[in-house]
């Protein structure tokens, strides 16, 4: 027990069971009596237990500190992910050319942010295999060939195309009419010719179909090999794949959709074959 508490309980604190205004004089039972209650151990929720003061038998009531209201925190997260989804744009658009290497201060500067949020973002993209670092310069662009566009769209096709061909078996009509704005969302991306904006809106319509599948681990498999598939490769640009092959990829959505409603399973594998293998042989004609 601290000193001060025994202290204070020691002097001016009445004890529970302590007559008041009571004479010494009395008998000598009633002096005996009074002596006992004076030693006496108060038990819990007696009379200085209510009033709340302390006794030698009871430890001290813990004190609970006031914790202050915390400070509002700051997310940066919401900065760094329209980060890199801008620098995904741009790498899908051509803007960050493959084999060359690009500073973050540079790019923050570009932005209108700091450094940290764009190296943050680009050590996502290296972590996808986008980038890579370069010490004390940037990250530089990964740069990909037609092979590597080829296995991509393989691996796609042998993932997707099982899945699509069981919810073309078990998923109703009318779920299927629920993807058509998406589909003709990625026909109106495709006619602005920005290969950015029907990147993005592929991937949905993709993203849709699978996730009626229930597996959200295939979702994200599919749409990180999906992402890959959209870079560019080296030499091509942004123009491997012009406007026109763009709106042909968008209508096979269109296509596909007719195709699941009418339960057609082998115009459903014709189609998703040559959905995937279309980039890569557009890339291989350019």
């Amino acid at each position: 027990m601290r000193q001060g508490a025994q202290g204070s309980a020691e002097t001016g604190v009445p004890w529970a069971g302590v007559g008041r205004g009571r004479s010494a004089a009395g008998a000598g039972a009633r002096a005996a009596s009074a002596a006992a209650a004076q030693v006496r151990v108060p038990q819990q929720g007696g009379e200085a237990a209510v009033r709340g003061e302390h006794t030698h038998s009871e430890p001290p009531a813990p004190v609970v500190p006031v914790v202050p209201r915390a400070r509002p925190v700051v997310q940066r997260a919401s900065v760094r992910g329209q980060i890199l989804d801008a620098l995904r744009a741009a790498l899908v658009a051509g803007d960050l050319r493959p084999g060359e290497v690009y500073s973050a201060p540079v790019l923050g500067e570009q932005f209108g942010v700091s450094a940290t949020p764009v190296r943050e973002a680009m050590q996502q993209l290296a972590l996808e295999g986008a980038v890579e670092v370069v010490p004390n310069r940037g990250f530089r662009v990964v740069e990909r060939g037609v092979r590597e566009l080829a296995e991509l769209a393989e691996v796609r096709a042998l993932i997707e195309v099982p899945v699509m061909l069981r919810l073309a078996r078990t998923v109703p009509a009318e779920r299927w009419a629920e993807l058509r704005p998406l589909a003709e969302a990625t026909v109106r991306a495709a006619s602005s010719g920005c290969r950015a904006t029907y990147a993005e809106a592929d991937r949905g319509f993709h993203r849709a179909v699978l996730s009626l599948s229930g597996n959200e681990q295939l979702v994200q498999i599919a749409q990180d090999l999906h992402r890959r598939a959209q870079w560019p490769l080296v030499g091509g640009g942004p123009g491997v794949r012009g406007r026109a092959d763009l709106v042909a990829d968008a209508h096979e959505h269109t296509a596909l959709l007719d195709a699941l409603v009418a339960r057609d399973l082998d115009v459903v594998r014709a189609l998703v074959g040559e959905h995937f293998g279309g980039a890569a042989g557009a890339a291989a004609a350019g």
